[in-house]
Parts: structure tokens; C-alpha cells; sequence
């Protein structure tokens, strides 16, 4: 079997050309019955027997379009998801510093500071990495994935021009090269330091297509002007810049000593549309940390520390 596009002879099962990296199409065989007349289990893909070929299912496609630079996506996964992408020649999309998780032979990287030195120093301010990293297809279609870091959603943006959404710190997973990454920071002081993601957060302008991920399971809202929605600071992942961001202290004595929500919760006012994640990593982390053993505890011991308390808690 030879490839399409440039004849070069491809291995045996290849799913793309690893000299032009054009994807490979054929045709799958029909699966023969089984003599008990039901179809194919899972145990049945995984029992091969010795000297067998391999054949593992492909994971769940839950999602798929086309960028205005006439890149191809699908979104693979359905806890633990991935974005797979298919460039054009000539065509590059960039990303933070190791977002990359594999991609064809003729992608071309390149790491730079993205913003000469000014934006470099705006995103070592923020915490992030100074360094963005540009993947490019050269001499044919190549493909490249980008897997999410955390349980949860990936979320395609196909932005107008101009368009902008305010997104979660470290959300930015990798866009078309005529997209705008920037940092958006928060202009009221309580929002910065109460509002679970402190001062700064992602700013992404059009036009073209972003990738971002949330945590959890993702829940949207849309609000009218001047309606507000109070939320659980770190649960906001991403909204629309009309909306407006702030934060307030719990009401009530008793809320504040015996709630368990904490002394502030944001605050979110219309118009506009907000996204809300169900599990934030800080939330996920803090429930795990509980668990394990504290950093006091004499290394002389001869078993592992329990946090009694915490284990007839639940």
C-alpha cells in the first residue's frame, strides 16, 4: 500500500504517511458474527491469544469541526480527553510550553517568546511559561494532539474577529496562529485576592479557533443584565467579558463559622454567559491532602500516620 499524496510506501495497518504524514484512509472489514449471534464485548478485543495481532478500539470521538485555516479537529475521550488535529501545509497553531503530546514527522516546533520581551515578562509575572511554543506542517497534512492535563472538558472556541472570552488561569491548551493569547487581570482588589484564581487570568481574542480545558463537567449559564449568580470561588471557568467578575463575604455569623463555604463566595452579574467546571483541581487537591500523611509526623515510626479524624469523618 503506497500513500495518496505523496506514493510513498506505507507500513502495514499505518494510520498516516510518516514521510508527508497524510492521514490513511481504508476501510474497515466487517466484524464476522459470532456462532452465539452476539456481537463483539470488550473482553472479546482484549482476549487475543498468542502470535495475534493487536487491535485496541479507538477511544470515543465526542467531538469535531474545521478552523478558518482549514485545520481539522476531533476531540477524543470521554474523563480523560484529547484534541487531535490535522494542519494544513504551511499552516501552524502555537501552544504554552509542554502542551504538545505527539505529532507527525513533518511538524515543524519552534520555541519563542511570544510577544518580544514584554510579553514574556507579563506571563512570568502571572506564573506561566515565557516560552510558546509554534508547530508548523511542512511538505504535506501533519497531525498533532494536545491531552488535557486534568479530568474534564475540552472546549473548542471558534472566535470571530474581535471576539474575546475570559478564561481560567492555565486553560489555554493551543490555538490557530491568528488568535491572541493575553492575560486578563482583575481590576477590583477583592476579585484578586478572594476570588479563588487571585489577580490574573486568560484573555483569548479572534478571529480563529482555541482550545481550552476545564475541570469536571462544565455547566452554562446565560444572564440577563443586572441578574447575578453567587458562586463557590474557583468554579468559574470561563466567561464572556461583559459579564462582571467580583466577590462578596458570606452573610451571617453562623454561616461564616458553620457553613463550611468559606468567608467569600464570587460573584457573577450579566449580561452575558458564564461556564462553571463541577471539579476544580484546587478542590480535588485539598480533598486528597487531607489523606495523606502530615509533614510532622516522626520518621521513626514504625506504620504509616492516619488521620483518625478525617477517616470517621466520612
Amino acid at each position: 500500500m503506497r500513500c495518496n499524496n505523496c506514493d510513498a510506501e506505507l507500513a502495514p495497518n499505518a494510520r498516516f504517511c510518516t514521510t508527508c504524514g497524510t492521514p490513511v484512509t481504508t476501510t474497515a472489514a466487517p466484524v464476522a458474527p459470532s456462532n452465539s449471534g452476539e456481537s463483539q464485548s470488550m473482553a472479546d478485543v482484549y482476549d487475543n491469544h498468542p502470535g495475534e495481532r493487536i487491535d485496541l478500539p479507538d477511544p470515543a470521538i465526542v467531538g469535531s469541526g474545521q478552523g478558518a485555516s482549514g485545520l481539522k479537529y476531533k476531540i477524543i475521550g470521554t474523563t480523560m480527553q484529547a484534541v487531535v488535529i490535522e494542519l494544513p501545509p504551511n499552516q501552524t497553531i502555537f501552544s504554552e510550553r509542554g502542551g504538545m503530546s505527539w505529532m507527525s514527522a513533518n511538524i515543524n516546533m519552534q520555541t519563542n517568546m511570544e510577544g518580544g520581551l514584554g510579553g514574556a515578562f507579563k506571563r512570568m509575572f502571572s506564573g506561566e511559561s515565557i516560552f510558546m511554543v509554534s508547530f508548523t506542517s511542512q511538505g504535506g497534512m501533519g497531525i498533532i494532539g494536545f491531552s488535557a492535563e486534568f479530568p474534564g472538558k475540552i472546549v473548542p472556541l471558534n472566535l470571530g474577529a474581535g471576539q474575546q472570552m475570559i478564561c481560567q488561569k492555565d486553560s489555554f491548551m493551543c490555538a490557530e496562529r491568528s488568535v491572541t493569547l493575553d492575560l486578563h487581570f482583575r481590576r477590583k482588589l477583592g476579585a484578586g485576592f478572594f476570588g479563588g484564581e487571585g489577580f490574573i487570568m486568560q484573555k483569548i481574542t479572534g478571529p480563529g479557533l482555541a482550545f481550552v480545558e476545564l475541570d469536571g463537567e462544565i455547566v452554562e449559564y446565560t444572564l440577563e443584565a443586572n441578574q447575578m449568580l453567587k458562586v463557590d470561588t474557583g468554579h468559574v471557568a470561563m466567561y464572556e467579558p461583559t459579564v462582571q467578575f467580583d466577590v462578596e463575604m458570606v452573610r451571617g455569623f453562623k454561616n461564616i463559622l458553620f457553613g463550611g463555604e468559606g468567608l467569600f463566595l464570587a460573584t457573577l452579574r450579566g449580561p452575558g454567559r458564564v461556564w462553571l467546571q463541577t471539579m476544580p483541581a484546587m478542590n480535588l487537591a485539598k480533598k486528597i491532602a487531607q489523606y495523606l500523611p502530615s509533614s510532622g509526623s516522626s520518621s521513626s515510626s514504625s506504620g504509616p500516620s492516619i488521620n483518625l479524624g478525617n477517616l470517621f469523618s466520612e
